[in-house]
């Protein structure tokens, strides 16, 4: 490439790249700066990035990452830079864009936050990268922030706000000092990518590419999962989508069989809009970091949907988890099922079958015990994070119910319990035509279901004001309606 050819190209500048815009080549360069946390003086160094640039973008953006190209004076000259080579992806396919169109919704990003959870479950998780969510190394992060945005923020937030965003970080990395390092030995912090926002996201038919991973300091990029999710959940709010944001984090979990970062997420995304906060103040965007420091400082602030706990249960094949699905699209939050949670814990996919006799094997009592024990410790995680949870399971016992309401009064919050019903022929026809599919996680099957009906028993113990019955032989969207009067959902203005 010569410098004459990228010089009638168009680019936009970043603070550490000018990006040069062909019709259908991108060549990307890196500014000779060194700002501490990257260095880029020299060419050894440009080039080192530049190929670090290209490989690990493989990993989320196949086929887009060509190469690394010398750049010119002139044909055959010495080499004067080192450019990236990229494919052209169109503006209309990236996610911010189609935000702007108002044309992202929950099934785009139930689709990304799957593409991202496989990503995490294939990255690098050893002990350097574990290193790295360690609170020491958290903290030396937080406090190179503070260091330097110094004063600056103040033009941004008053004193007090601004000594509230950095007291409520330190203080919360203090107090859960033990959950980061738990976090880092159970293998979530991985080499993942370290600026997963919007612009960097594209959707193309149904594919999600991912580019522009950080490749200039590896202490950015090894982090807990949590930090990459915040990131993209924290940039939906800076864009007014909170409701998309939920969507986002709520997917993940399910996908990575991950409640717990629900404990976690909200510091992360403060953190991130810290970081962006000071990013945006170094480069004179000041209304950017205006905004950004607010994200920061709002972090701890109550959700605007009223935590809750949601409890859907009832008969094998009664419809429970089409109406958990419904509810938790309504409420854009999590779905802790036992079937999923059963199949973790015994390290299987969800898919999996797992074929037993009623209540013996991976259904006997006392492992299905523990089962109901890990769902309503992972539903406490999310209500503690101040937003509602929807757990699905029969709760087919008194002690099982109790138990779920009791997650509920201990963190004073709503609780309902919805109860499925459908007659027993109808059940014994959903059971005959779940038995040719093998997309199916639950292990309800024909044979146990008149063994488990038996032993269900009726919901006397609960309230009218908790216990609601819905019919599932009727139309979805009239239980939909219905179920908005018992439960709280989203303010009009979010709702797409």
């Amino acid at each position: 490439m010569l410098v004459r050819e990228l010089r009638a190209a168009p680019a936009v500048e970043t603070h550490v790249s000018r990006v040069h815009l062909l019709e259908r080549d991108v060549f990307k360069l890196k500014k000779p700066v060194d700002l501490g946390f990257l260095a880029f003086r020299t060419l050894p160094q440009r080039l080192a990035a530049c190929e670090a640039e290209v490989r690990l973008n493989a990993r989320l953006a196949p086929g887009v990452y060509l190469g690394v190209e010398p750049v010119r004076e002139r044909e055959g000259g010495a080499v004067v830079d080192w450019a990236v080579h990229m494919k052209r992806l169109p503006d209309r396919d990236r996610a911010d864009e189609i935000l702007a169109r108002g044309a992202l919704g929950p099934r785009d990003l139930d689709a990304v936050a799957r593409r991202i959870a496989a990503f995490h479950g294939a990255c690098r998780s050893d002990a350097e990268t574990a290193k790295f969510g360690e609170p020491r190394v958290v903290a030396d992060n937080l406090e190179e922030n503070f260091l330097q945005v110094g004063a600056t923020i103040e033009r941004y937030l008053d004193r007090h706000e601004a000594a509230e965003v950095v007291a409520w970080q330190r203080g919360f990395l203090r107090d859960n000092a033990a959950l980061f390092a738990a976090r880092a030995r159970d293998g979530r912090v991985r080499d993942g990518h370290g600026d997963l926002r919007l612009e960097h996201v594209y959707l193309r038919g149904g594919e999600v590419v991912v580019i522009d991973c950080i490749e200039f300091n590896e202490r950015f990029r090894f982090a807990d999962v949590c930090a990459d999710v915040a990131f993209l959940a924290m940039d939906l709010a800076a864009h007014g989508r909170v409701d998309l944001a939920e969507r986002f984090l709520a997917s993940y979990a399910r996908a990575a069989d991950d409640f717990d970062l629900y404990a976690l997420v909200d510091f992360y995304g403060s953190y991130r809009a810290f970081v962006r906060g000071k990013i945006a103040a170094l480069v004179g965007a000041h209304a950017a970091a205006r905004r950004y420091f607010r994200l920061a400082l709002a972090a701890d602030r109550r959700q605007l949907l009223t935590p809750a706990v949601v409890a859907v249960g009832g008969w094998i094949a009664a419809g429970k988890s089409t109406i958990a699905e419904e509810l938790a699209a309504e409420l854009d939050a999590p779905v802790i099922d036992a079937d999923r949670t059963r199949k973790a814990m015994l390290g299987l996919d969800p898919t999996k079958p797992v074929h037993a006799g009623a209540f013996v094997g991976a259904y006997d009592p006392r492992f299905s015990e523990r089962v109901y024990e890990e769902v309503l410790r992972r539903a406490r995680v999310v209500v503690a994070s101040g937003r509602p949870v929807v757990v699905d399971a029969s709760f087919r016992s008194h002690a099982a119910r109790a138990a779920a309401r009791a997650v509920a009064v201990l963190e004073n919050v709503p609780f309902t319990f919805v109860e499925c019903v459908a007659p027993p022929d109808v059940c014994r026809a959903r059971l005959r035509e779940r038995a040719t599919r093998r997309d199916v996680v639950s292990d309800g099957r024909l044979d146990v279901f008149d063994d488990f009906v038996a032993r269900f028993e009726p919901v006397t113990e609960l309230s009218r004001a908790e216990h609601v019955i819905v019919d599932t032989t009727r139309p979805l969207a009239t239980t939909a309606a219905e179920l908005r009067t018992h439960v709280s959902t989203w303010p009009e203005r979010f709702v797409s």
